[in-house]
Order: C-alpha cells, then structure tokens, then sequence
C-alpha cells in the first residue's frame, strides 16, 4: 500500500525549500511552485489579509499512495449490546468517515453499558483507534482489559485514516433522527475533552486552523457539525483577504490526531496500564464465546460484517496522496467535493474519494493522478 518516492525527490524537495526561503526574505512576493502559486509563511497583515503559504504540489513529491476502506453502515455507528450464550457482546462499530473523531465518545457510550454489568474483565475485539480508546475507558474505570486483534499498527484501517477532528461521512439522511443526534452530540463533546487532554508531542495531536473553500459567504455546516455549533466555531475571511482566489474562507480550529503518532502513543499506554494484546483472528460467534472473559466489545469495524453477519455493513474506500512534509503547511483545507489537505510530520495528506461498495485497498494511479489535479485547481483558486 506503500508507493516508493522517485530517487530524484530530496533534490526537487530542497530547491521548493530554497524558492520559498526567498520569497520570504524578498517580502513575500508570490512564486510558482508546481503550477501554483506560492506565498511565504509570516504573520497576518495589519491590514488583514490572511498570509497562507502554499503547498508544493508537484508529481515528484509524492511519496506514497494508499487506500483504505471506512466501515460505513446507512444507519450510522451502533453501540448495542448483544448476549450470546454467557457471552455478553457490546456492538461498537460502524464510524464510516469519523472513527478516530467519534471513538472516545464512543466508547463512553460502551462504558455506560459495561458498567451495567458484574463482570470486571472485559475482551475488546479490534486494536484501531475505536479498539484503543474503549480499551483505555474500560481500564480507567476499573476494567482488566485483554484486546484481541488480526491487526495491529500500523496495519489497521485507523493508519491511513486523514483524522482531522470533525464527524462526517457518519450515515444517510433518512436515518437522522433525534435520538441519534443526541448520542452524536454526546460522543462528539466527549472526545472533542479527551483529545484536548491528551499531551500533543507523545500522541500526535495538535491544533491547527481549517479552511473550508466556498462561494457562499455563509458558513454552513453540515447536520453533524451544527448538532455542536460549540465546537466549531468559525469566522470568514473574504475574497481578497486571502491566497486562494476569489472564493470564501470559513475557518475553524480544529485538532489533526497523526495515527502514525496516535496508534503507538495509545498502544504502550494500554500495555502500562496492564493491558494484554493477543493477536488473534476470530472467525465467528463461537470464537468469541471460547474466549475466557464473558464479557467482549466488538471493535472490529468491517469484520463485524462477516463476524456477527451484519449486511447493512458496506465499504466506502478512501484513497490519498501522500505528498513529502512541507512543515510550512500549518493548516488544514477541504474544498469542494470533499477534496482535503491535511498536512502531518509524515506528509501532506491529500484526499477527498468516497467510493462506496469498492472493496479493494490498492491504490489506483489514476485516482492519485485525478487528486492531484483537484487540489491543482483547488489551490490555484479554480476548484
């Protein structure tokens, strides 16, 4: 899933680095750097037009491609419990787009279910970011905690997630309603604390502004967004205060979790905690019963499918480019289509696919070919 970087990359890299260290010391003045232009990093003007230096994005800068799938279900996440036999399973999968946003909310919603019951010993099934952090709630209240995994990091669906804090991707329409929303308001504010508390350099986790690119003056969030108007606060910056062409920019701040820092960071602090891994493919119901704990979690994701036969489970496949770090990028962007740049330690993301019932996981040149056109135009003030 991995895409080797062109051996004449370093080079390209430290002349983008050079043009821009010129910019800078030249005042500022615009450069073209793979058919975009380009301004250097600084401050906001006092006159207030917003200074975003932009990214590099020419063809040999890519460093890898990938593909991942999310586990979407039309009726969005389920939390439920389930009783097999003695065996009592607490369903907890189903985050489509949103499973590192949602997943300590989540599983604070599964903890409210776990603590219901007299068992103290507790099997999560799953070691991505919803697994981790229902294992981490479960031992900070009490639990002793066994989590059972084919995968582990870095080879979980959680790893080549874009995870910037925000839901999306989360249901169909039709099924909004009350109830879910309440649930969804819930697991939002909740995760939206833990990830705030949670130390920035050990857990990858930071905050940075994100720029929605629109034609319409009006921020508009979407139904997940406006059910905590809290926590997405956002101001605009109008056509000509800014790089990015005649369009609008709504900003919000909003945290970018790097799994490559995360998924490690969570690992060993289940392990402190005294946490045991066993890495284990269940293949059915009664794998799950054999286990010793009586009670289990299913963190599985799209293994719930064929684990516990839920059909409503489905695919949505992602694919990224991975274009090599430019720590100037010190912001987020999503434009129109969903096309996103989030910029990490381990290389600009570059997204915006949603390919729905799509069940393969190699990356597709074409698709990467077609992103880094989109953010071309996006960044160039046409898209």
């Amino acid at each position: 899933m991995r895409a080797d970087a062109p051996h004449h990359m370093p080079d390209t890299h430290d002349r983008s680095r050079r043009r821009l260290l010129a910019g800078a010391l030249a005042g500022g003045a615009l450069l073209t750097l793979g058919g975009c232009a380009t301004r250097a990093a600084g401050p906001v003007p006092a006159a207030g037009r917003l200074a975003l230096p932009l990214p590099d994005l020419d063809p040999s800068l890519l460093i890898r491609e990938v593909a991942g799938l999310r586990p979407f279900r039309p009726a969005g996440f389920r939390v439920e419990p389930e009783r097999f036999g003695d065996t009592l399973v607490i369903h907890h999968y189903g985050h489509g787009g949103c499973g590192v946003t949602l997943s300590w909310g989540t599983a604070d919603l599964v903890l409210r279910h776990a603590l219901a019951q007299p068992e103290r010993r507790a099997a999560v099934l799953g070691c991505g970011a919803v697994g981790l952090a229902t294992a981490r709630l479960l031992q900070d209240h009490g639990f002793e905690v066994t989590i059972y995994a084919r995968e582990l990091p870095p080879d979980t669906v959680s790893n080549v997630a874009g995870a910037q804090f925000g839901p999306s991707g989360l249901l169909d329409a039709e099924h909004r309603s009350d109830a879910f929303g309440a649930q969804l308001a819930h697991a939002a504010r909740f995760a939206h604390r833990r990830f705030q508390l949670l130390p920035g350099e050990r857990y990858g986790v930071r905050w940075m502004p994100l720029y929605f690119v629109s034609r319409r003056p009006a921020w508009s969030p979407g139904w997940e967004w406006a059910l905590t108007p809290e926590l997405f606060r956002a101001r605009t910056h109008a056509p000509g205060t800014h790089p990015l062409g005649d369009r609008y920019l709504h900003e919000v701040q909003t945290m970018i979790i790097e799994p490559t820092i995360y998924l490690p960071a969570m690992t060993d602090a289940f392990r402190l905690a005294g946490g045991r891994i066993e890495v284990r493919a269940l293949r059915g119901v009664e794998d799950v019963r054999a286990l010793p704990e009586r009670l289990a979690v299913n963190c599985t994701g799209l293994g719930a499918r064929a684990l516990f036969g839920d059909a409503s489970l489905q695919p949505v496949r992602g694919q990224l480019a991975v274009i090599v770090p430019q720590p100037e990028i010190d912001y987020a962007v999503i434009g129109a289509g969903g096309t996103y740049l989030f910029p990490r330690r381990d290389g600009l993301q570059l997204g915006g696919t949603h390919e729905r019932g799509a069940w393969s996981t190699a990356p597709d040149p074409a698709t990467t070919a077609d992103i880094l056109a989109r953010h071309r135009r996006l960044f160039g003030g046409q898209g």
